[in-house]
């Protein structure tokens, strides 16, 4: 055996100790936001994933957020004080339903989108083997309070040989005034055997009716549900009515507009480079850097801006990137890390969420964030902001308690919408594993274990001194 001499061990280990002190010091050094609140909005665990968060653009204090499974819906009438669960949302005649989006449109009515199947195809490759499956859509006349008995179908297949699989739907609605107010819209992408596709349907009678499915990727992507594909549709509305598209494809995340109301759309044309879109994160089943798009829609020198936010490893860790643009998106700036950690420190961000307060134009982004663990499997939930036009973001701790997520399904997404300068997130967390008391059956048990529940938090930096 080779001897090696005490000093030759004990530096590394000063030096490791160190740096593992610094990444704990500099989370634990992340201010909180301003009028920062954390509700549970599930007590119990289950399997909670993929949450989403509206605001009432008629009325600010109506609040809903949707989780799956299945398709659940929670509201707030007092701005996020106190929350409630609503019942009827999701569909009696389908074994799942999930890959939930909720949005508002001009008249104050809160819309919730979800698929529903019977079962999965194959693993990864969901056109094969898929069972009847559709999308849907379901109303509240009264901000989410209640929900229409009956579902409306956007698209519905039966079980039959080759089916295509409808997946990853998400609702746009455009709350204007204009032309255009009150359209709603849904892109998902479709799997075949042999590809993958972005889909969209528009509704103009407030989710009455939809429009067959316009195809609007410019080659369809891979099958599987894994690099290459075609998948992570999402949308934003101008102030003129222009609905401005993304979603992420070989590397790319691929944009396209409609000006009339989505009658027709723009030639799909990549407008960012990313690595790959689909990764690996230790201790997490799967997870995606997939894009998000928003507009600054007041009038000035930010009037039309856009906004797009992803993670990708290009660093070796998983960071949170935007890119905006000036000229309605023909032209974007260089990439940019939201998170304000040292580069190439091992720790990753990831599922990232992006809101503009259209109100005071301040970019928003949630993000989950593990630099203060230097083994990189725990993570707290941080929200970042910019007042500058995306050119610099300060990071808030909104939890403090890292959670580690292990052997749960953690779902694709986070959500996130602002107005006023009120900031409302919405995640999922794994809760640390109590000891069981003497009555508990190991069902109970089990399911605290490895059970998620869903969180909302809530910032306020309405007051002059909370602008940051």
């Amino acid at each position: 055996m080779r001897r090696v001499s005490k000093s030759s061990w004990i530096l590394p280990l000063v030096v490791l100790a160190a740096l593992s002190m610094a990444i704990l010091t500099f989370a634990d050094d992340l201010p909180q936001a301003p009028e920062s609140s954390v509700q549970t909005l599930t007590p119990k665990p289950g399997f909670f994933t993929e949450p989403g968060v509206a605001i009432n653009p008629r009325d600010p204090n109506q609040v809903a957020v949707a989780f799956q499974d299945n398709a659940h819906i929670a509201y707030s009438v007092d701005a996020g004080k106190k929350w409630q669960i609503a019942v009827g949302t999701e569909p009696p005649n389908y074994r799942v339903s999930g890959d939930v989006s909720v949005a508002y449109d001009n008249l104050g009515h809160a819309i919730l989108c979800y698929m529903a199947f019977d079962k999965l195809g194959t693993f990864n490759y969901w056109g094969h083997n898929s069972s009847r499956n559709g999308l849907f859509i379901r109303r509240s006349m009264d901000g989410g309070k209640t929900w229409e008995a009956q579902h409306i179908p956007i698209i519905e297949h039966p079980t039959e040989p080759g089916v295509p699989w409808e997946d990853k739907p998400y609702i746009v609605a455009d709350s204007t005034q204009g032309t255009y107010g009150g359209n709603l819209y849904v892109g998902w992408t479709r799997w075949t055997l042999s590809d993958s596709e972005i889909l969209i349907s528009r509704s103009t009678e407030g989710g009455k009716t939809w429009s067959k499915p316009a195809e609007i990727d410019d080659h369809p992507g891979l099958p599987r549900d894994d690099n290459g594909a075609a998948e992570g549709f999402e949308g934003t509305v101008g102030p003129d009515g222009t609905l401005y598209i993304v979603w992420a494809q070989e590397n790319k995340i691929m944009f396209v507009t409609s000006h009339d109301g989505g009658k027709t759309f723009s030639h799909a044309r990549e407008i960012i480079p990313t690595a790959p879109i689909m990764f690996q994160i230790q201790n997490l089943e799967r997870t995606n850097g997939f894009p998000q798009i928003a507009i600054d829609p007041r009038g000035g020198q930010q009037s039309g801006k856009l906004y797009v936010t992803w993670s990708d490893y290009r660093n070796g860790d998983t960071d949170i990137f935007i890119s905006s643009s000036n000229d309605h998106g023909k032209t974007w700036s260089a990439a940019d890390r939201v998170n304000n950690d040292p580069v190439h420190n091992g720790a990753d961000q990831f599922f990232q969420w992006l809101a503009v307060d259209p109100a005071d134009g301040a970019v928003n982004v949630v993000f989950y964030d593990r630099r203060g663990d230097p083994a990189n499997r725990k993570q707290i939930v941080v929200l970042a902001r910019s007042t500058d036009g995306g050119s610099s973001f300060n990071n808030f701790a909104w939890t403090s308690e890292p959670f580690d997520a292990s052997g749960v399904f953690f779902g694709d997404y986070t959500g996130l919408a602002a107005l006023n300068g009120r900031v409302y997130g919405v995640w999922t967390e794994k809760p640390a594993k109590k000891e069981s008391s003497p009555n508990s059956t190991n069902e109970e048990t089990s399911k605290a274990h490895h059970g998620t529940i869903v969180r909302v938090g809530v910032a306020d930096f309405s007051a002059p001194n909370n602008s940051h």
